[in-house]
């Protein structure tokens, strides 16, 4: 588990790596054929749905209006805005669809509901093709986080969780919610510079009760589980 220093640490080594293909690619690349998620299915997932503060709100504001009429810019609404606590299976159920060993998934949460998450120290962190909004989290929901983890992988969940991150690491690093999601290889020059001008912000602090929940990739569509 990465202490607070190491995971500021890894938010600016991100950006950094990602300057670094856009200085060198100035264009957008190869659009994407496809969308990042399937956007009618659903997973189950634990997370938090905070109120946005005044400065964060400004910021969502900003990014929506920038990205309007732009077909290529799938920007998070204002009443989407969630931090995953951890994501437990790919998007491959219908709306209202209840997952398969529900009774097992409601056992391994049952330790880490009625928690409180709260995220520090928000800032832009840049993808090639995506704008997240990063934290610090509180050291107790790092600790709950890693030990949910390990709970599902000696569960029968194990198959799904490692399904759904194939490519990544689990339990994740980042403490994120993605802002932009933009469907082409990299970032177009508004965007990177829209960026910059705020990198340096901070856009304060989150704190919301835990959820497990049935969410659309975006969390505009949410159905309680538990």
């Amino acid at each position: 588990m990465r202490s607070s220093a190491g995971l500021t640490a890894l938010y600016q080594e991100t950006t950094k790596r990602t300057q670094a293909i856009w200085r060198d690619a100035p264009g957008s690349g190869e659009i994407m054929q496809g969308d990042y998620y399937q956007k009618e299915t659903f997973a189950p997932v634990a997370g938090i749905q905070p109120t946005p503060s005044a400065a964060l709100h400004e910021l969502m504001m900003a990014v929506n209006t920038l990205a309007e009429g732009d077909p290529l810019a799938d920007a998070m609404p204002l009443h989407g805005l969630h931090f995953t606590f951890l994501a437990i299976a790919l998007p491959r159920y219908q709306r209202l669809q209840r997952p398969e060993r529900l009774s097992s998934l409601l056992n391994a949460w049952e330790p880490f509901q009625a928690r409180y998450t709260t995220i520090t120290e928000l800032q832009l962190v840049a993808l090639p093709g995506q704008l997240l909004l990063a934290g610090i989290p509180d050291p107790a929901s790092v600790t709950d986080r890693a030990t949910l983890a390990q709970t599902l992988l000696q569960s029968d969940w194990r198959q799904d969780v490692e399904a759904r991150y194939a490519n990544t690491t689990f339990p994740p690093p980042f403490w994120h919610s993605t802002l932009l999601r933009y469907r082409a290889q990299r970032l177009p020059e508004r965007w990177r510079d829209f960026f910059v001008s705020r990198q340096h912000q901070r856009y304060g602090t989150v704190t919301a009760l835990r959820q497990l929940v049935m969410a659309n990739y975006n969390w505009t569509q949410v159905e309680p589980l538990a």
